[in-house]
């Protein structure tokens, strides 16, 4: 007599067998212990698609380019990474569909791969994993994440954020104004807090350090915070309002940390660092450190290294947007399209989202405020409240310090064109109607289109 079959058994194990493969339908993944990346990638015609993709799974997860024995299916169960979607674009459905389209030698896919926390919360190994062995691998770009509640429980985040800084400047509701220091790099800070004194009485209600500038032997940081907190000072008590000033304390890590200590007990209070640049691991430690009590600014420098190839790379609003926040940033400085890099406006939009919208899984971090720059000025301060809102700080360096009038009457005309789109009236008219001398004379240096670079 044939021995009873046991159905439910037998269904287990099917279960098991195909829970042990890197692909997996979405709604077998438990969202909250997984992490979701999407990619572009692009692939030759012939080459089959869906065995690649989980190759790359396995790559990123438990394996190797040949199977080797402790790769067992239990272990695979527990830790391998799975494709959950992939789709072809365009999406063919027959075979000749694609002459329709003159015959693409390549086909480009939208993947989506569920990564199981092998990891605990932290930058390197979310790279490492999501990113680390296929970042060599040909064309595919991480364009999109989504992570986990317990993942985010972990990133504080910024520790003031985009309402913080407004209330330590007392600002409810324009655009703040942020002035970076033009020339980027001089000898003395005399020379530097005299400017900041200039750009800040005409009403900037951030000065900052240019990233090309941090501690160095002809500009000793210790003297620029304590001359330019002093000329700032100096400039408050005659503008009636107050002014940060973000020194850039960018360095090797165990220097980043000791300069942190430095500049605030000398007075500082903001700091600035390239986060791209010293990582953001060094960043999120730096804003999660107790003894540091300022709104922290992240420079944008280095970024474009990671993003701008179409075909690999990171997303610019990972790489600007998300990432910058979760390490803690209050504000970000991000390229604006309209000025002089070559940024689309769609991904520049999408960066600051990512910077301002709400973490509903998330709720203790905090806004990051978007601050838009590069080659911003008066002319444009209309076209970058269009886009994002009023809810930003506006970057300008040379826009102010190359004014025919000198710094102060540059910040008079940014604050008299940020008050011309608070009232929705062209920027043009406003001065013209309200006699805004500075204004006029900006608009007649820089007028109203794109930036155009210049050297001279």
């Amino acid at each position: 007599m044939d021995e009873k079959i046991n159905w439910e058994k037998c269904s287990l194990d099917i279960a098991n067998e195909f829970r042990s493969r890197p692909n997996a339908l979405p709604e077998d993944i438990d969202y909250e212990n997984h992490i979701i990346a999407t990619y572009i990638a692009m692939l030759p015609r012939k080459m089959d698609a869906f065995y690649m993709m989980q190759a790359i799974c396995i790559e990123q997860s438990t394996g190797t380019f040949i199977p080797v024995p402790a790769e067992t299916p239990e272990t695979r169960r527990k830790h391998v990474a799975k494709v959950i979607g992939w789709w072809r674009i365009p999406d063919f459905e027959y075979d000749g569909a694609e002459q329709l389209f003159d015959s693409p030698k390549n086909y480009h896919y939208c993947v989506q791969v569920a990564f199981p926390l092998n990891f605990k919360p932290q930058f390197p190994m979310l790279f490492t994993t999501i990113y680390g062995n296929i970042s060599m691998a040909g064309p595919i770009k991480l364009v999109d994440i989504r992570f986990p509640k317990e993942f985010l429980k972990e990133f504080k985040g910024p520790k003031f954020g985009d309402m913080g800084t407004r209330k330590l400047l007392g600002v409810k509701e324009r655009p703040l104004l942020n002035n970076m220091i033009k020339p980027c790099v001089y000898t003395g800070p005399e020379v530097g807090a005299e400017l900041a004194y200039q750009a800040a009485v005409g009403g900037c209600d951030v000065i900052k350090d240019d990233e090309l500038i941090a501690d160095v032997g002809f500009n000793p940081i210790t003297e620029r915070v304590t001359k330019f907190m002093e000329a700032l000072d100096k400039a408050d008590s005659e503008k009636g309002e107050k002014t940060l000033y973000t020194i850039n304390i960018t360095d090797r890590v165990e220097r980043m940390f000791e300069l942190a200590d430095i500049v605030q007990e000398h007075g500082a209070n903001a700091l600035m660092v390239n986060h791209i640049s010293v990582g953001y691991s060094a960043m999120r430690k730096l804003a999660e450190d107790p003894s540091v009590k300022v709104p922290i600014l992240g420079h944008m420098d280095l970024a474009g290294a990671f993003y701008q190839d179409p075909l690999s790379g990171i997303s610019s609003p990972l790489i600007l947007g998300k990432f910058g926040r979760l390490a803690g940033c209050d504000f970000i400085v991000h390229p604006a399209p309209y000025g002089k890099a070559p940024t689309m406006g769609d991904r520049f939009i999408e960066t600051a989202r990512q910077m301002v919208m709400p973490m509903g899984n998330a709720p203790h971090i905090k806004a990051t405020m978007p601050m838009p720059s590069g080659g911003i000025t008066v002319g444009i301060v209309e076209k970058v409240m269009q886009d994002l809102g009023p809810n930003i700080m506006i970057g300008s360096g040379g826009g102010i310090h190359a004014h025919p009038s000198g710094p102060i009457a540059g910040a008079k005309a940014f604050r008299q064109a940020i008050d011309a789109a608070m009232e929705r009236i062209p920027v043009k008219q406003y001065a013209k109607d309200k006699g805004h001398k500075e204004l006029s004379e900006a608009l007649g240096l820089f007028g109203t289109k794109k930036t155009e670079f210049s050297s001279v």
